[in-house]
């Protein structure tokens, strides 16, 4: 984690072909006349009056009127969705497990389950030893010299963490884990210091092998990592823990180092570069033109705390057989959950999803009032999406992915519509054949228009600073 600089920049609405998964579903825009079809819908407001509540149904009609059109139609599909959901950090962990057994039972069905009342979470991050949103900083190996890894150890993420997981994994067998580290074990590294600086090139082979004794130790808990990124944030080395990587370090690492160790103990966990802001396309665009790196490549992760989350267009444009993650935002504590609430739905969710992205992950699953734990010199004002003291609360976060991930489950796709002024939104198909339509009104007055689909329409009044999901 670092400073936020939210720069608002405009969100670049590009409905163009993709290369991975463009072209004709079996539906048929022009070939059903009867109209059976009902909306249902929820909606969010800014101000909290209202959360996730469901709105009376609406019908399609074949009678058109003089309100501006979204127009659905899902004969042309672009990139898959994987999945939507937050950072499970050791402090998440914690504050979770302190709840009571029926609470936390409770609780992580909500979050997890499939049932009416779940929102459906189906993706996590998880850091590889501590992130700043653990109470203490820690490797795997602390033991300085130790490059046979002999001392290798996940017991520190045995107290919290892990037991979490294995509760949730039995909710949705199917849920995804991507790990990141923020650090190597301090003694690789050229200062000796869990803040900053490099790990040294004499122990990229060593910490290649710490990466799959990870994957490996993981899996025998009974965890799958799914995916995982070399570096949080390569380019800042201000928090503590962090590390610098540049992107010609992390293409030489991946290259000669850790895609070979993968091959070579059949990890088929996911390589997934960069995981820093949209300023800086050119990182991962660097390792992926670099043909025997990218072969060891999934895709590119990207933060929005700088940039424009068009960039991740920049690197699909670029580089279109590879996927593309949005893997964290912060909500903060002195910011208001309508800021929180437009601008992550806007750009976290719409914006990484219109620019390609087929994950979308929120910072920090659950903290106390207090925004602990933390490290020293870690986030001191990361607000969870739950918090968690004798109660539990759910704030901005909770809502941002709850309106997608609710709804728009892994395997869906997104599907192509129009946007009317005044609005932004995305429109999915699901693996079931629902369509799925993500609106947001982030204005200060009401705007009314239709959603049209197959020569049909509902029409629509979406009050101001409003998110709504339709499902019909």
């Amino acid at each position: 984690m670092r400073s936020k600089l939210l720069l608002l920049l405009p969100v670049a609405l590009l409905l163009m072909n993709c290369s991975k998964s463009n072209g004709s579903t079996s539906d048929n825009d022009n070939n059903q006349t009867t109209i059976t079809d009902t909306i249902n819908s929820w909606i969010t407001k800014a101000d909290s009056s209202v959360l996730l509540q469901k709105q009376p149904p609406l019908s399609f009609t074949t009678v058109s009127n003089s309100f501006p059109s979204i127009t659905i139609d899902s004969t042309t599909s672009y990139q898959t969705i994987q999945g939507f959901g937050y950072a499970l950090t050791g402090g998440s962990a914690y504050v979770i497990n302190k709840l009571d057994a029926s609470t936390k039972n409770n609780l992580l069905h909500e979050l997890f389950g499939n049932a009416v009342n779940s929102i459906g979470v189906n993706y996590l991050r998880i850091s590889i030893g501590s992130s700043d949103l653990d109470a203490t900083v820690f490797s795997y190996d602390e033991v300085a010299g130790d490059t046979a890894l002999s001392h290798f150890s996940l017991s520190k993420d045995e107290i919290d963490l892990i037991p979490l997981l294995k509760q949730i994994i039995a909710i949705n067998p199917d849920i995804k884990i991507i790990a990141t580290p923020w650090s190597a074990p301090v003694w690789m590294k050229d200062n000796n210091n869990s803040i900053g600086e490099s790990l040294q090139p004499k122990y990229y082979n060593v910490y290649a092998k710490y990466f799959v004794k990870y994957i490996k130790s993981m899996k025998a808990e009974g965890i799958t990592i799914n995916s995982i990124t070399p570096q949080n944030e390569p380019l800042y080395g201000g928090n503590n823990p962090s590390m610098v990587v540049t992107a010609e370090e992390e293409g030489d690492f991946i290259k000669n180092n850790l895609g070979p160790a993968f091959k070579e103990n059949n990890i088929s966990t996911k390589i997934i570069v960069y995981d820093h802001n949209c300023d800086k396309p050119d990182y991962p665009m660097t390792i992926l033109s670099d043909a025997d790196a990218a072969k060891y490549v999934d895709g590119s992760a990207f933060h929005l705390y700088a940039g424009d989350i068009s960039a991740l267009s920049t690197v699909h444009s670029a580089y279109p057989n590879k996927n593309l993650y949005f893997t964290e935002q912060w909500t903060g504590g002195n910011e208001s959950f309508s800021s929180n609430l437009m601008w992550h739905i806007k750009n976290v969710i719409i914006g990484t999803v219109i620019n390609w992205g087929c994950v979308a992950i929120e910072w920090n699953l659950a903290s106390d009032p207090n925004f602990q734990p933390h490290t020293n010199g870690g986030c001191n004002e990361c607000k969870g999406a739950l918090t968690i003291s004798n109660n539990v609360t759910r704030n901005a976060s909770y809502y941002i992915i709850a309106h997608v991930a609710k709804f728009v489950p892994a395997g869906s796709v997104r599907i192509a519509s129009t946007n009317v002024s005044g609005m932004t939104s995305v429109a999915f198909k699901t693996p079931q054949g629902k369509k799925v339509l993500i609106a947001l009104n982030d204005g200060s007055s009401a705007v009314s228009f239709n959603i049209q689909y197959k020569n049909k329409f509902a029409a629509v009044t979406l009050p101001p600073n409003t998110v709504a999901t339709y499902v019909w």
